[in-house]
C-alpha cells in the first residue's frame, strides 16, 4: 500500500513535458508515465507545480517532468510563478517534449515559446497533440510555418504517434546513465515517506520550501494554490525522506469544484503510501474541527503522525501558552493522543529541521517489531493486574499473542471469544502494550481471533467420532 516509485531521483535522463495551458501536457504525462498521477481537466491551468514521474520505453528509462502553462494572464495571479516553474523545469531536463494543440490551431504565443526553446542547448522534439489519425494530420500545416525540422502528430488521449515520438525521444539517450542501481541508498537505507497534510493554506509548501532550500512549490496566501501531491527528496542527517506536499483538504460541504474534489482524493490517496503525516495546524488560528478531521483521515490509514503547530512567531505568548496549545491539541484529537506536538515557523525556518530528529523517533517505533516472548509477557502481566469482565457467565481466556505485521505494528490476540472483548478492555491492552514494549509514539492495532479449532480427542461412548464432550 505505501510503495512508491521514486527511481526519478537516480541519474536518469530527464524529460519536461512544455506547451501553453490545456494542449494535454498532463494527459501525455499520463499515457508516458501509464499512470493518472497528473490531474487532468479541460479547465486550463489545472498543472501548477512540476510533478515528476517514472517512465520507460525500448528499455530505456527516464524521468518525465509534467510543468503548467506557459503564458502570461493579467487575471491569472499564478501564470508568472507557473512560467518560472516550467522554466526551471526545462533547466532540469536533458531533453524536452513541447506539445503544441493540433485542435484550438497556432497561438501567437507558440512563436514566442519556441524562439525560446531554440536558445536552450538541449533536444526539442515538438509535438502537435489532438491528431487522432492519418486523416487529422492537415492540422499540422500551420505549425510548419515556425520552421521545426519535424513535428510530431500524436493524440495524448488516444495514443495516436505516441510511439514514433518516444521511439525518436529516447534514441539519444546515453546507455551509460539509463539504468539505475537495484536502490537509490548505497548504503540501504531505507527512505522515509512523509506527507504534509493539514487544511488550506497552513502552511504546508513553505514547510517544504523551507526544508529543500529552495522555491521548489509555489506559495500563495491564496487557499487551494497546491493541487496536485508533489514529491521531494531531501537528505537530512544523511537519511533520505521522501516529502510529499498535499493539497490543502476542506470540508466536505466546500468543496465544489470537479477539480478540488480530484485534489483532496490525491491528498487521501498520499497519506495511503507514506509512513508518517506531518499535520499541521495554523497555530495563530488554533484547533479547528477540519484539523481534527484530517488527523482523523490519517490515523484511519495507519499513518504515524507529528503534529506542527506553524506559524508560531504570530502567536501572542505567556509561560501557560504552549501548555495550553498542548492540551487544546490532545483533547480535540484523543485518538492521536500518542502522537508528539512540536512549534515551528515555515516562514522563519524556526525549528524546521528539528522536525527530522522527531520524526525518527516516532519512524522506529512505527517500523519496530516485538518478539512474541516479550509480548506475551506484557499481556500477562496486564491480564493480571485487571481481569476481563465476565461474558454470559464465562470468563474470557486469552492464549496467546503475536505481532503479525510492522507499520504500524498490527498484533493479534487469540481468545475463546474475540467478540466479547469490550472497547475498553481492548484500549486497556493497547495501553499496556504501548508502555511495556516503548511504543509510546506510534499508532498500534490490536485485534482478537478465535483460536484455531484443534483436533479433538475421540470419544468411545459418541462411537469413536470427534466431538463435544459428554
Amino acid at each position: 500500500m505505501r510503495q512508491k516509485n521514486i527511481s526519478h531521483l537516480q541519474p536518469r535522463p530527464v524529460v519536461a513535458v512544455s506547451g501553453r495551458p490545456n494542449v494535454g501536457k498532463s494527459t501525455l504525462f499520463n499515457r508516458i508515465t501509464r499512470t493518472k498521477d497528473a490531474l487532468v481537466d479541460n479547465f486550463p491551468g489545472v498543472t501548477r507545480d512540476r510533478h515528476y514521474g517514472d517512465a520507460s520505453w525500448n528499455d530505456r528509462d527516464f524521468v518525465l517532468i509534467d510543468t503548467g502553462g506557459m503564458h502570461f494572464d493579467k487575471n491569472d495571479t499564478f501564470s508568472e510563478s507557473i512560467f518560472a516553474q516550467a522554466c526551471r523545469a526545462l533547466e532540469d531536463a536533458d531533453a524536452v517534449i513541447h506539445l503544441l494543440d493540433g485542435k484550438a490551431g497556432l497561438s501567437p504565443f507558440d512563436a514566442d515559446i519556441i524562439r525560446m526553446l531554440r536558445q536552450i542547448q538541449k533536444p526539442v522534439f515538438y509535438a502537435v497533440n489532438k491528431v487522432d489519425g492519418h486523416g487529422q494530420e492537415g492540422r499540422m500545416d500551420d505549425f510548419h510555418t515556425l520552421g521545426m525540422d519535424r513535428l510530431y502528430p500524436v493524440s495524448a488521449e488516444h495514443g495516436y504517434g505516441v510511439h514514433d515520438l518516444l521511439d525518436s525521444l529516447t534514441a539519444g539517450f546515453d546507455e551509460t546513465g539509463e539504468t539505475p542501481g537495484p536502490d537509490l541508498q548505497s548504503d540501504g537505507t531505507e527512505i522515509r515517506r512523509i506527507a504534509v497534510a493539514g487544511r488550506p493554506n497552513v502552511g504546508k509548501s513553505s514547510l517544504i520550501n523551507r526544508i529543500l532550500g529552495e522555491d521548489r512549490l509555489i506559495v500563495s496566501d491564496s487557499p487551494g494554490t497546491t493541487r496536485d501531491s508533489i514529491d521531494s527528496l531531501r537528505r537530512i542527517n544523511k537519511i533520505p525522506y521522501l516529502l510529499v506536499d498535499t493539497a490543502g483538504i476542506r470540508r466536505k460541504k466546500k468543496v465544489s469544484q470537479k477539480l478540488e474534489k480530484f485534489s483532496v482524493i490525491k491528498s487521501l490517496k498520499s497519506l495511503d503510501r507514506c509512513d508518517i503525516a506531518l499535520i499541521m495546524i495554523d497555530a495563530s488560528e488554533g484547533m479547528t474541527d477540519q484539523d481534527v478531521t484530517v488527523a482523523g483521515y490519517a490515523h484511519d490509514r495507519g499513518c504515524g503522525c507529528v503534529f506542527l503547530l506553524n506559524k508560531w512567531d504570530k502567536v501572542e505568548k505567556d509561560r501557560h501558552t504552549l501548555k495550553k496549545y498542548y492540551e487544546e491539541v490532545k483533547t480535540a484529537a484523543k485518538f492521536l493522543s500518542f502522537a508528539p506536538i512540536m512549534t515551528i515557523s515555515a516562514l522563519t525556518g524556526l525549528r524546521a529541521l528539528k522536525i527530522f530528529p522527531l520524526v525518527e523517533e516516532v519512524y522506529a517505533q512505527y517500523s519496530s517489531r516485538v518478539g512474541t516472548g516479550p509480548l506475551n509477557r506484557i499481556l500477562g502481566q496486564a491480564i493480571e493486574k485487571n481481569e476481563p469482565s465476565l461474558t454470559r457467565g464465562r470468563r474470557i481466556k486469552f492464549y496467546y499473542a503475536t505481532q503479525i505485521s510492522s507499520r504500524p505494528p498490527l498484533f493479534v490476540c487469540f481468545v475463546n471469544y474475540p467478540g466479547a472483548v469490550h472497547f475498553s478492555y481492548k484500549r486497556y491492552l493497547m495501553n499496556q502494550i504501548r508502555a511495556g514494549a516503548g511504543l509510546d509514539k506510534t499508532p498500534i492495532r490490536l485485534i482478537f481471533r478465535q483460536r484455531p479449532n484443534r483436533k479433538r480427542p475421540r470419544n468411545p461412548k459418541l462411537g469413536g467420532k470427534p466431538g463435544r464432550k459428554s
